[in-house]
């Protein structure tokens, strides 16, 4: 499965303006060069389309139709946010290296860890 994200990160890092990718070819590039305030916006849309898809699909019941916009919207999702991580210099790996650091470890604790860190940084 990172093999894919991996190899959908490449051409998305390959299609950056500052990697010569055309905005008037690519969508990426175009995306890019409106800047990160777009691409967050794009990142928000998609959200809000996938929670969209997620209630259409819990309402019908899962059908099949309603399983394959979700996992379209998700995929929209994904792919604006591997624009996102371009845009800043990062790759899916970074991201999997993440996940892969919070294998194991209880999503509570995680929480309580990052709201403890964020308390003593904030002089709490």
């Amino acid at each position: 499965m990172s093999d894919i994200l991996n190899q959908i990160g490449e051409v998305v890092e390959s299609r950056a303006p500052a990697k010569g990718g055309d905005p008037e070819t690519s969508y990426v590039a175009h995306l890019m060069t409106k800047g990160d305030d777009a691409i967050l916006k794009k990142i928000g849309e998609e959200a809000s389309e996938t929670i969209m898809a997620a209630k259409d699909a819990r309402a019908a019941g899962l059908s099949v139709d309603a399983q394959k916009k979700l996992v379209a919207e998700t995929a929209d999702l994904w792919f604006h946010s591997l624009v996102m991580l371009a845009h800043f210099g990062l790759k899916p790996a970074d991201v999997l290296a993440e996940l892969a650091r919070r294998e194991g470890l209880s999503g509570l604790d995680e929480f309580a860890a990052r709201r403890m860190q964020a308390s003593e940084k904030n002089g709490g």
